[in-house]
């Protein structure tokens, strides 16, 4: 196998070298209650880079206090740099490279925990709070831009190799793309072209603001898995736009919508009872009733976002990571060969950190992880997987906080 086709050879994102072209994704990990990096954010993060990512990332550093999905969560502010510049150090004594996630929540922050107005690029009700998010303006765009060439600047700052804008899962950005989500009629809204403008202002903004100093990729959906939603029709085009622009570095391909079918990305089991309970009280009653309507139900199979992320391999000569399904060296190197340039892992990393050792060890391994999802009901109290056998749950679930 040549190092072009072999996800565990060496190989370049922009101006950082890899060790590999296994990056572990962004998954909220749960472990910074007052905001600020902790002992157990950092073993999490060093665990997997211990275990053989090229590169792990750090799941959403919102770019402003709204931003954040819940109060516990880390944005970017002065105090937050020692902490982050220590993540960083640590990291990179295991041999990995680091990405920081930065984006805005939007429609998914919850006003009651983080104590501000959530904003969406219409006005709606929110029932994660309650109350109706506020319809953004063009000055809260404008803010949000800077805001994000900010963060982007602090995180070079600080060490990171990489940037990931979180463009997906109808976030602020990507509920902007979103038919369904932006009823505007302004120009951030209606054709596919104005919806895709707030968040090409924020790539452009990035850009500026880091240059080459580190790689920038966006995570995007392909499809956000509901009617009336973005669809692989607009997608497309919003990605040779990207191409077209000449920001990024690469493109992670994704699905669903965090908002409105949270499942669309996880594929697998639904525990329905365990995600339920993770939310907080005043949504748990509507849930109880509507929960098989939102938690629908996708059966997992192996790289199951292969066949849509092929039309954009088709169409795009950009780098590429292909996320979903991706637990093994078969999967990998299918990945390789049909020209992806890296792959994204999630569970499979939660339930094994040191999977990629593993794989180099015994290229025949599978996965442990079954696809439960019951990692996915622990991300407010520390992410982890109940089936870890090594250690790691029990110390990411430990209160170093």
């Amino acid at each position: 196998m040549t190092p072009a086709t072999d996800p565990l050879a060496p190989a370049t994102l922009g101006p950082v070298r890899l060790r590999n072209r296994v990056i572990k994704s962004a998954t909220f990990e749960g472990a910074t209650p007052d905001g600020l990096v902790t002992d157990r954010l950092i073993a999490y993060h060093t665990a997997v880079g211990r275990g053989g990512v090229g590169m792990t990332t750090v799941a959403f550093l919102a770019v402003a206090p709204e931003g954040r999905i819940q109060r516990g969560q880390i944005h970017w502010r002065p105090e937050a740099l020692p902490g982050l510049r220590r993540l960083v150090e640590a990291v990179h004594a295991t041999g990995a490279r680091i990405s920081a996630q930065i984006g805005h929540a939007g429609p998914l922050a919850n006003s009651r925990s983080t104590g501000s107005r959530s904003l969406a690029p219409s006005r709606r009700f929110n029932p994660l709070s309650l109350s109706f998010d506020r319809a953004a303006t063009r000055a809260d765009l404008q803010r949000i831009v800077d805001a994000h060439a900010y963060a982007a600047a602090l995180a070079r700052d600080v060490g990171f190799d990489a940037v990931e804008i979180h463009l997906g899962h109808t976030y602020l950005a990507g509920s902007f793309l979103c038919p369904k989500l932006n009823r505007r009629t302004d120009g951030f809204g209606g054709t596919s072209a104005r919806r895709a403008e707030f968040p090409r202002r924020i790539l452009a903004a990035v850009k500026q603001a880091v240059g080459d100093d580190v790689a920038i990729t966006a995570k995007i959906n392909m499809t956000d898995g509901v009617r009336a939603g973005l669809r692989l029709d607009e997608s497309i085009p919003f990605a040779r736009t990207l191409q077209a622009d000449g920001h990024l570095d690469a493109l992670e391909l994704t699905g669903g919508s965090s908002l409105l079918n949270p499942m669309y990305l996880f594929r697998g089991d639904v525990p329905l009872s365990a995600m339920t309970a993770a939310l907080p009280p005043w949504v748990r009653p509507g849930l109880r009733i509507f929960g098989r309507r939102f938690f629908r139900h996708y059966p997992y199979q192996p790289l199951y976002f292969r066949e849509h992320a092929l039309q954009f391999r088709r169409e795009l000569s950009m780098p590429l990571i292909l996320l979903g399904g991706v637990t093994d060296l078969d999967g990998m190197r299918t990945a390789m060969r049909d020209g992806f340039d890296y792959v994204a892992m999630a569970r499979a990393l939660l339930r094994e950190p040191d999977l990629i050792n593993r794989l180099r060890r015994d290229p025949t391994a599978r996965s442990l992880c079954t696809h439960c999802n019951l990692c996915a009901a622990s991300i407010f109290t520390g992410t982890h997987c109940p089936w870890d056998v090594d250690g790691t749950a029990a110390l990411l679930r430990a209160d170093a906080g």
